[in-house]
């Protein structure tokens, strides 16, 4: 299997445990999003907390060059331990939502 589907798989799996989650309050829905054409892999937040709406993403990450491009990461911990722990190497994650300078990769 070549690296990009090994990377794909583990993302997808990697997510799928997330989505798997319930939050510790509020009603809210959590909904893995994979555009494997374009190697784009999401998870969304949508519901209720205390009488106020909540949308939007928890993760974002793209599958680019044989690098994981980490855009948005909301998750407490982190992803990068999950990701680094299911075999993608730390310096194969790239942290776009650092300024370059700022340790862009894990």
């Amino acid at each position: 299997m070549d690296t990009a589907a090994v990377y794909r798989e583990i993302i997808k799996k990697t997510i799928l445990s997330y989505a798997g989650l319930r939050p510790s309050h509020g009603d809210i829905r959590l909904d893995p999003v994979f555009d494997e054409t374009r190697d784009r892999y999401v998870l969304m937040q949508t519901g209720w907390d205390r009488e106020k709406r909540v949308e939007g993403d928890l993760l974002y990450i793209l599958l680019k060059d044989g690098k994981v491009y980490v855009e948005y990461d909301g998750i407490g911990h982190g992803i990068t331990d999950d990701l680094i722990g299911e075999g993608i190497p730390e310096d194969n994650i790239i942290f776009s939502f650092l300024k370059k300078g700022e340790g862009g990769t894990a």
